[in-house]
């Protein structure tokens, strides 16, 4: 029965993979993943290309709870 239970244990670490543990970005330089994309927005922000507003909007259609980059790859 142990070894069930460490069997099991070890099948779902295993595939249980974050994909935003490193930002990933495409070939042409753009975030692919929410982990870039925050940097590059945090980026933005910071040396004044975009309002706030803007940046927090972008962030929520990308990243928010159903955005477009959760999950994706490249």
């Amino acid at each position: 029965m142990r070894k069930v239970i460490l069997l099991l244990v070890v099948l779902i670490a295993a595939c249980s993979q974050d994909p935003n543990e490193t930002a990933i970005y495409g070939d042409t330089g753009l975030a692919v993943n929410c982990r870039a994309y925050v940097q590059v927005s945090i980026d933005s922000w910071r040396n004044e290309e975009y309002p706030t507003q803007e940046i927090m909007n972008a962030l929520e259609r990308n990243c928010g709870e159903n955005g477009w980059l959760w999950g994706n790859e490249e």
